[in-house]
């Protein structure tokens, strides 16, 4: 075997040692992103087990499940932060809603939940600003705090609901859609107070 042969068979080696076959990297590969899914998904699923609406929890969750893996503190604070986003939205729904589109009985509904809502993200942005800064010796009061702020957030956006107690052949299309966001941000609330409960339970 001359030299140009020889050092053309060690090129084709260390090419095959450098780039292994690609079918075989490529199904390494996605045993991993598959293995990551699995337990990612499990991680959501675990800290959604104590909320009320598991599915809507594992739903708005899950892209914080890489972050917050087994953590308390962190799934409490998604929880709460996800809360946030869909309240500030809803905010946004209700100073959008014109007078025209609502009947007289419904403008009153309509006003009083832009109040609730109001107090509602304020209880939400001073959980969340604890949950940030959480500290052993202050855990216990900080609990108390946070369960104090978040019953009052959900009582504020529950109420809201209850103002649009009647018949639904009798509610605008605008309200039902409004009902509806209304609905979803109260049941984000109730999650996020059961994952703070589980922090409370769990410790730091």
């Amino acid at each position: 075997m001359n030299s140009s042969t020889t050092f053309t068979l060690l090129s084709l080696l260390l090419v095959a040692i450098l780039n292994p076959n690609p079918s075989l990297a490529a199904s390494r590969r996605n045993h991993t992103d598959e293995c990551s899914v699995t337990r990612h998904s499990r991680y959501v699923k675990n800290a959604c087990s104590v909320t009320r609406y598991k599915n809507l929890c594992v739903r708005t969750l899950w892209p914080f499940a890489v972050v917050a893996k087994n953590n308390s503190s962190k799934w409490a604070r998604a929880g709460v932060a996800v809360t946030i986003t869909d309240t500030k939205q809803m905010l946004r729904l209700l100073g959008k809603t014109r007078r025209s589109e609502v009947g007289k009985r419904e403008r009153i509904a309509l006003s009083d939940c832009r109040e609730l809502f109001v107090d509602s993200l304020d209880n939400l942005y001073k959980s969340l600003a604890v949950l940030r800064k959480l500290d052993a010796d202050e855990f216990q009061r900080q609990m108390s705090d946070l369960a104090t702020w978040l019953s009052a957030a959900l009582t504020d956006e529950d109420t809201c609901l209850d103002g649009f107690e009647y018949q639904e052949e009798e509610e605008s299309s605008t309200v039902r859609m409004i009902r509806r966001r209304a609905t979803k941000c109260m049941q984000l609330c109730s999650n996020a107070l059961a994952l703070l409960n589980k922090l409370a339970y769990d410790g730091l």
